[in-house]
């Protein structure tokens, strides 16, 4: 009788005009969010030869990243104290408005400050958005939702640069901003026309000194691990300042949110099995994936010579991958209550996907690198929405956003340590590959330009592309490695039946 009333209320909310207007919404600010951290990759010689201002490159990049990943978990907490509506409209205007300013923009100290305030908008879009579901749709019947959920930031991932080239090849760059403004204003009237402002406390204090802690913590880790063998040399003393700053920022975080009445993040919720193991293994996954896919473009262009938008195209497969087994394992886990399978089958898929890529060399068809890439997101496809469902089936109401904000922040760290750490690793392999396989004073690019590599001597080509497998074979090796972990992890992920109500989902949605 239970399973066909939920069978029921799946149908009933699945025929809602209401909810499947809001979840559109929902999904295309992901989406948008999403897309604004790759997406501006391949436009960056593009904007830089208009602007100028070489030195200040990679900030393009950091300064969406920092301030997105930094305010994480003050959106989370700000939308369970005044309401997901309100803190998801704010993010929106406040995304809207910085990405028309980066269109703007006529210097590059300008674009880096309007990227800023735009990842200020960025951060909350992801995280308020997974919460707002929570809230219209039970655990019992939210699997399918968060499924979509992890699809679209996948597909995000994976086509980010590849749609950056294209509007950079037959438009201006600007138009990756201001591409932003039609779709955010569509997403802003239906928030505000479908979904209802929830109840918010009437007693409430703000964890300042928390986020000013936390803030320290993040942009010391941040910029450790962004600035770390590229912009700064790993024996720079201002590097390990910038780390100390991060150490004593995440010192006084924990000290603080002992003592806060209303904790940013709450220390509680690491007592939960669920939201520990979840956190660290959504850790993992960002470092893992981030950390090797950003070498997958770079490999097309050097070594099978494909072009920047080929390469993009190329990458389809892992996307394809990612996007199916996300939606199928959303549906599955609406259908039957189960989900504990998901993550550990899921793992096994990425470490054999991972496996897989390091055994691809310079002769390797290309149909080798989709199959295995392709294996390499439908595993990553069934973890990464999973995380979160069940932690939201875990937490009380009133800590959902905080919740979801926290495992979306440790993945956001991961992913950004993991490219910082991996490109170390790249980096080192192929300087030590380079110094066996080449004669001594051969002159090779100072840079990993597609076009330079392929103008090589015949010799000292395939001497290149030697060492160059051989590093992108240790950054998938330390890959899979670290995926070995989050599936052991995996194991001990508890089953908790998911819930058949949401406490809130009867004032969430207007009828």
């Amino acid at each position: 009788m239970d399973s066909e009333l939920s069978g029921q209320q799946q149908d009933t909310l699945a025929k809602e005009p209401s909810l499947r207007l809001l979840f559109t919404a929902l999904l295309l600010v992901m989406l948008l969010a999403a897309l604004d951290q790759t997406i501006v990759s391949t436009a960056l010689p593009t904007i830089v030869g208009e602007l100028g201002g070489l030195d200040k490159l990679s900030w393009i990049v950091i300064a969406y990243t920092l301030a997105s990943t930094v305010v994480v978990p003050l959106y989370g907490k700000f939308g369970d104290l005044y309401g997901r509506k309100l803190v998801l409209q704010i993010s929106v205007v406040l995304f809207l408005a910085g990405s028309a300013l980066c269109g703007l923009a006529q210097n590059m100290d300008q674009l880096v400050i309007t990227r800023a305030i735009q990842g200020l908008g960025g951060g909350g879009l992801m995280v308020v958005s997974m919460a707002a579901i929570a809230d219209v749709v039970p655990p019992a019947e939210r699997g399918r939702y968060q499924g979509l959920f992890g699809g679209v930031f996948g597909l995000a991932t994976v086509i980010g640069p590849l749609m950056g080239g294209f509007i950079v090849q037959h438009a201006s760059w600007r138009w990756i901003f201001y591409i932003n403004l039609p779709l955010g204003l569509f997403a802003l009237l239906v928030i505000g026309a479908v979904l209802k402002p929830g109840g918010k406390r009437k007693q409430h204090e703000i964890d300042y000194l928390g986020a000013i802690y936390l803030t320290m913590a993040l942009l010391g880790v941040t910029l450790f691990t962004s600035e770390g063998g590229t912009v700064r040399e790993w024996s720079d003393p201002q590097l390990w300042c910038i780390l100390a700053f991060g150490v004593v920022g995440l010192i006084g975080f924990i000290y603080e949110e002992r003592l806060a009445w209303e904790p940013i993040i709450p220390l509680t919720l690491f007592g939960d099995r669920s939201f520990l193991l979840c956190s660290m293994i959504g850790f993992i996954i960002g470092m893992s994936l981030f950390g090797s896919v950003t070498f997958l473009p770079l490999y097309l262009q050097i070594v099978k010579e494909a072009t920047p938008t080929q390469a993009g195209m190329q990458l389809l497969p892992l996307m394809g991958g990612l996007l199916l087994t996300s939606i199928i394992s959303g549906r599955i886990i609406s259908h039957t209550g189960k989900y504990r399978l998901f993550p550990i089958t899921g793992t096994l898929l990425a470490v054999i996907g991972m496996a897989l890529l390091t055994t691809i060399s310079t002769a390797s068809p290309t149909w080798h690198l989709y199959l295995f890439t392709c294996v390499m997101g439908m595993g990553l496809g069934m973890v990464m929405q999973v995380l979160v469902l069940a932690v939201q089936n875990t937490v009380s109401p009133d800590l959902m956003g905080v919740a979801t904000s926290a495992v979306t922040l440790f993945r956001s760290v991961g992913g950004s340590i993991g490219v910082a750490l991996f490109g170390a690793v790249f980096s080192q392999v192929l300087k030590t590959g380079l110094e066996k396989l080449l004669p001594e004073g051969a002159e090779l690019p100072r840079s990993l330009n597609p076009d330079a590599i392929r103008h090589l001597p015949e010799a000292i080509h395939n001497d290149y592309l030697q060492a160059f497998g051989n590093a992108i074979h240790a950054a998938f090796l330390m890959a899979a490695s670290l995926m070995v972990v989050a599936f052991a992890l995996s194991w001990l992920i508890p089953e908790a039946p998911l819930k058949k109500t949401a406490k809130e989902s009867k004032n969430g949605v207007s009828a």
